[in-house]
């Protein structure tokens, strides 16, 4: 599970600190699906993926705590809400495309990602 800004990292090497933040099996997931457009709960529980919805919920609280995500409402009842990036959480762009064209290049059997994903910029 991701840390709490409250924890202190295990170490200060920079890849163990991101892992800590990032390096659960949903989190880059949910940022790619923000990435491309996807706001709403239901939304991230559409991914081919799979995910849980309360692992989603889960990720989200987390991605909300550390900075990577801010939540507002869009409906008051039931109350619903959306998620997007923050300038953090979009920060990761240039990392997740780099992770594409690695895993493209060894690993044939992976999708390639839309031309709008990989040539966006933040």
């Amino acid at each position: 599970m991701p840390i709490n800004r409250k924890d202190a990292p295990r170490s200060g090497c920079p890849i163990a600190t991101t892992l800590d933040l990032l390096g659960d099996s949903w989190t880059l997931v949910i940022v790619r699906d923000m990435l491309t457009g996807k706001k709403r709960f239901s939304e991230f529980l559409d991914s081919p993926e799979r995910i849980t919805t309360n692992i989603l919920t889960n990720r989200l609280a987390a991605m909300q705590a550390n900075g990577l995500v801010e939540k507002t409402p869009y409906q008051k009842r039931p109350m619903r809400f959306e998620y997007e990036l923050t300038e953090k959480g979009l920060g990761l762009l240039p990392v997740l495309q780099e992770v594409c064209r690695w895993s493209n290049k060894h690993m044939p059997e992976t999708w390639v990602p839309p031309d709008s994903f990989m040539n966006r910029k933040v």
